[in-house]
């Protein structure tokens, strides 16, 4: 069992606090991902599970065991680092078994784990090149071969895919998935790319100045963000802000100059007539309309972007940029006049003062 409890961690380089008495449960067999902005200290709580970064205060249990005074090799954990670290003048298979010789590993056992992961990440046809011979992405896969040949209770993923092209990452996200559902063991992967953490996760924990901005399944962090800066940093194109007030004169609004918005009774009905928010709309859910449509919103078009199957349509709004996703973009040219719209039920509005959700609790996207 490799279940990770961390209470009470707190981390201060001198008079600077990174990390304040933040708590964190991550169950056997999960995917985790810690996603957040630069500085935000996912990457030192990484290292300070690994055992690479002393506690200043807090207790580390992985599997029951306290492992907050251990050396990092007695932890049972393997890491994957943005640098491949390669041994230049080592082959591949001997960058891969160099830590289990040196353990004094059987040969026999070290010759049969070599070939299973070899095989899982699709190496046999490189194991006798050296690390100048290969690309980006064949040595990121060898990083990770060296971690899992020593079978660990978890593994540690720390920005592995940074230095990769585009084409590159999608590839090696959908690998390093493919591989944790294959051998089920703990995994934690920090990122800042909040596209990366939603297509890997079994739960993403965001983290903002060095403490959990809220933490569940991708959907629920997407559908459900408990504040503003939450829904800004997930989704992309990135959601629209304005802000508003309630309206009560004749249902349930909220209006934000020419924008007027019937809000679902269920997830506002406690806020009050006259009330400050603001609303966040995301491009996604919203779709072209016609005038008259409920949640109709009019604005002349200033740009169109391609996306391949689909568009990001701008439209200038009252004197500020709006966008929303469409299939429908190759017939819209800027200067055009549109309507779009989006339903009550996908509507997010945030106190403007706190940046948290005005949404009721439990209330369902």
């Amino acid at each position: 069992m490799a279940n990770i409890n961390c209470t009470g961690i707190t981390k201060s380089y001198g008079g600077h606090l990174v990390i304040e008495g933040l708590n964190l449960e991550i169950p056997d067999h999960e995917f985790v991902v810690f996603l957040g902005p630069s500085g935000c200290g996912k990457s030192t709580m990484l290292r300070m599970i690994a055992g690479l970064e002393e506690l200043t205060a807090g207790q580390v249990t992985i599997g029951g065991t306290d492992v907050t005074h251990l050396p990092p090799g007695q932890r049972g954990v393997a890491m994957v680092f943005q640098s491949y670290a390669l041994y230049p003048h080592m082959s591949v298979a001997d960058n891969i078994t160099f830590g289990l010789r040196r353990l004094g590993v059987d040969k026999a056992d070290i010759a049969q784990r070599m070939a299973h992961v070899a095989q899982l990440l699709g190496l046999e046809a490189l194991l006798e090149r050296k690390p100048k011979n290969l690309s980006g992405g064949q040595q990121q896969r060898v990083a990770m071969a060296r971690a899992m040949i020593k079978t660990p209770k978890v593994f540690l993923f720390d920005e592995p895919l940074s230095n990769l092209d585009a084409k590159l990452r999608e590839k090696l996200r959908t690998e390093i998935r493919k591989i944790h559902l294959a051998l089920k063991t703990t995994t934690i992967f920090v990122t800042h790319d909040q596209l990366e953490a939603m297509t890997i996760a079994d739960r993403i924990v965001l983290m903002r100045a060095g403490k959990v901005e809220q933490q569940g399944r991708p959907d629920e962090i997407f559908d459900r963000p408990a504040s503003r800066f939450v829904a800004d940093f997930i989704g992309s194109p990135g959601m629209n802000f304005r802000m508003g007030k309630v309206s009560r004169q004749g249902g349930l609004w909220a209006e934000a100059g020419s924008v007027r918005l019937a809000l679902d009774a269920v997830l506002f009905g406690h806020l009050a007539e006259g009330q400050a928010l603001e609303l966040g709309l995301r491009p996604a859910r919203m779709e072209l309309a016609s005038a008259g449509t409920l949640n109709a919103i009019r604005g002349r078009v200033v740009l169109v972007e391609n996306m391949g199957a689909e568009g990001q349509v701008i439209v200038e709004v009252d004197g500020t940029d709006m966008s929303f996703v469409t299939k429908e973009f190759r017939g819209i040219a800027p200067g055009d006049e549109v309507h779009f719209a989006i339903r009550p039920e996908h509507i997010h509005a945030f106190d403007p003062t706190t940046g948290i959700s005005l949404r009721q609790e439990g209330a369902e996207a």
